[in-house]
């Protein structure tokens, strides 16, 4: 039941970590428990960089800014993502899916409905949020006492065929189990995700963590020991909200949604 609860707390760290080093100890554990994860054939087809060097998590960081503040300013991630966006409560309750931005500064607060429109690109501008973004994302990255990235063997990944499905899917096992265990270790994790939205900041990752043609950088991730309380970013969101059983579990056919099953609050069972 332990195993299950903390799965069921399971959360994405989206605030700072403290500052000490993570202990070998706990780096391996998480390698370990990676390395349990099922896969095709037991192919392990995973491969994982431990990160801890200041002046690549430096580089790391800047690149990821950098990626923040161009996404933002283009207006391309809000365009990619705006069906993601929840803006109250009520539309989290009604979807139980996506993400709540329910912490901003004070002068965003009266333009959340037009974050999407030209207009609220252009007052996001001239109060310097896409800079402001990048800076707080680069200085999260660069307060991370750990990296890791995350690669596939190109031998068994290969795109277009089953064992490019079956690659990313044992990737995605081992991730969840590191995941699941972080919390165990009074650690949190979080994906560094803006780097991949542009192609040539992610070939910087790939040339700065020096990565042989044989291997393919699928991800980069942020870790560390979580600090006392609960400190957000100035802009920030939650996400704890999950669909109930009704809304995607089926019973016998697709035509039949599963019923008699309490409802979801918050990411657990009432």
């Amino acid at each position: 039941m332990e195993l299950i609860e903390g799965m069921l707390a399971r959360r994405t760290t989206n605030g700072p970590f403290r500052p000490e080093p993570v202990s070998r100890e706990h780096q391996h554990t998480l390698m370990r428990v990676a390395q349990a994860a099922p896969s095709h054939f037991n192919s392990q087809p995973w491969r994982f960089v431990l990160i801890e060097q200041p002046q690549t998590i430096a580089r790391v960081a800047q690149i990821s800014g950098e990626s923040m503040t161009e996404l933002i300013e283009a207006g391309v991630f809000f365009e990619r993502y705006r069906r993601y966006f929840r803006f109250s409560e009520a539309e989290m309750q009604a979807r139980r899916d996506g993400i709540h931005i329910d912490h901003l500064p004070g002068p965003l607060r009266p333009f959340t409905r037009q974050i999407f429109s030209d207009a609220g690109l252009k007052l996001m501008r001239q109060l310097g949020v896409p800079k402001k973004l990048g800076e707080d994302n680069r200085k999260l990255v660069a307060g991370s006492p750990l990296l890791l990235a995350a690669l596939l063997d190109r031998e068994e990944y290969r795109p277009g065929e089953l064992s490019g499905f079956y690659s990313v899917f044992g990737l995605g096992a081992a991730m969840e189990n590191i995941w699941n265990a972080v919390g165990a270790l009074g650690m949190g994790i979080q994906f560094i995700s803006t780097p991949m939205e542009i192609p040539r900041q992610w070939q910087a990752m790939q040339e700065l963590l020096r990565v042989p043609p044989e291997l393919e950088l699928m991800a980069v991730y942020r870790l560390g020991y979580l600090p006392e309380g609960d400190a957000r970013p100035s802009i920030d969101w939650s996400s704890r909200h999950r669909k109930t059983l009704s809304q995607y579990v089926f019973r016998e056919t697709c035509d039949v949604p599963e019923a008699g099953v309490p409802e979801a609050v918050d990411g657990v069972t009432a």
